[in-house]
């Protein structure tokens, strides 16, 4: 029997061993660094189909459909006026029980969570030393030393295994912007509603069947060093209270008393795809590749990862790393455009960009490209 190390219990890491539930021919352990997981997060994430497809594959098409929304519509509007600009019929890529998916990213875990032993995840440890070799020799934080087969990397964008196993700092590096969370309850809309304003954008959009919806703005903000550092920061009310008024003040709807739990916090990306050169050691999730936040496509990616690394143990294949990289190409140049394109400022800019955007949302061949090839089952 082989055995498998998970480090780390986000989305990929749990997915993977989720997949290995189905075999008998793996045992596995995941390590965790804290004591516990937040399961009452009520902040959202969105799953396309090319995730919700893997997902349906450990049980997720059984969940309650209470837990979770299906919007079929991606609307976007003029922020400082409110005024829609066009929209994207989502759901022309679903397929029968494959739907463009939002939830809460606590219900997901959960889920995640449910069919794996507690007895498989170790809790309150961290990879100190990794040896490598025909085994894969990994030093844990409570001084022991464990022997495995394979070794999954997920830990996330601060991933401190990455850094000990490249032997280097592989830190992520700040993206200039912020963002700003929090929950919005009782609104009349089952789409995903995107604003677009002078270096920021907003997304509204529905977690459950019980009029409970996610916020998420993206703020371009230039921070010192000692700035991005300081958690304290982030957590400060006056600089709270300054990110929703540079929001508000350039926003027509009257979100001022309806954002709950509202928190912010840095926005990280990876700088490059790292020359990963391993057959028994795979990144997935975050401490793979981080991309913007501007195409909606963490968690669906990092489930692909997780999906596609296990196959390759599964198959005793070579190809996961080159696979990966091409997709993270794709994926990153989106979510830069993105990126760009809902943050510009000039007035005479902004004109063509909601021009452009009415055109290209009614070219089938462009959404085929734009989308499709990254929502393709």
């Amino acid at each position: 029997m082989k055995k498998i190390a998970i480090i780390g219990c986000g989305i990929s890491g749990l997915y993977f061993a989720n997949k290995l539930l189905s075999e008998k021919t793996y045992d596995f352990t995941i390590y965790e660094k804290k004591s516990e997981l937040d399961l009452n997060d009520g902040y959202g994430i969105q799953l396309s189909v090319n995730s919700v497809r893997l997902l349906n594959e450990i049980g997720f098409n059984r969940i309650a459909a209470s837990e979770v929304s299906f919007p079929k519509k991606v609307n976007f509007f003029e922020a400082k006026t409110s005024k829609k600009i066009c929209e994207i019929d989502i759901s022309k890529f679903n397929s029968e029980n494959k739907r463009y998916t939002t939830l809460k990213r606590s219900f997901l875990i959960k889920f995640l969570l449910n069919n794996i032993p507690a007895e498989k995840i170790k809790n309150n440890l961290e990879l100190t030393g990794v040896e490598r070799g025909q085994k894969i020799k990994l030093s844990l934080s409570n001084n022991l030393t464990e022997e495995f087969d394979y070794l999954i990397v997920s830990d996330g964008v601060f991933s401190k295994t990455k850094s000990i196993i490249l032997e280097k700092d592989t830190s992520p590096k700040f993206f200039n912007s912020v963002a700003l969370r929090g929950n919005i309850k009782n609104l009349d809309n089952n789409d995903i509603s995107l604003y677009l304003g002078p270096n920021f954008h907003f997304v509204i959009y529905p977690v459950n069947q019980n009029k409970e919806f996610n916020f998420i703005s993206i703020i371009r903000k230039k921070l010192s060093k000692n700035e991005i550092s300081n958690q304290n920061l982030f957590e400060s009310s006056d600089f709270l209270k300054s990110l929703c008024n540079e929001v508000y003040q350039k926003t027509a709807i009257n979100l001022n008393d309806k954002l709950e739990n509202i928190k912010s916090f840095p926005i990280y990306v990876s700088e490059k795809f790292e020359d990963f050169n391993y057959k028994n050691i795979y990144f997935v999730g975050d401490a793979l590749f981080t991309f913007p936040p501007s195409f909606a496509q963490g968690a669906s990616q990092s489930i692909e990862a997780a999906k596609e690394a296990f196959e390759e143990i599964n198959n005793n294949s070579d190809s996961y790393y080159k696979k990966r990289g091409l997709k993270i190409k794709e994926v990153n140049w989106r979510s830069k455009l993105n990126h760009f394109a809902f943050h510009l400022s000039n007035p005479i800019i902004v004109l063509f960009r909601n021009l452009i955007l009415k055109i290209l949302v009614n070219n089938k061949n462009f959404l085929n490209n734009y989308l499709g090839r990254i929502y393709k089952d």
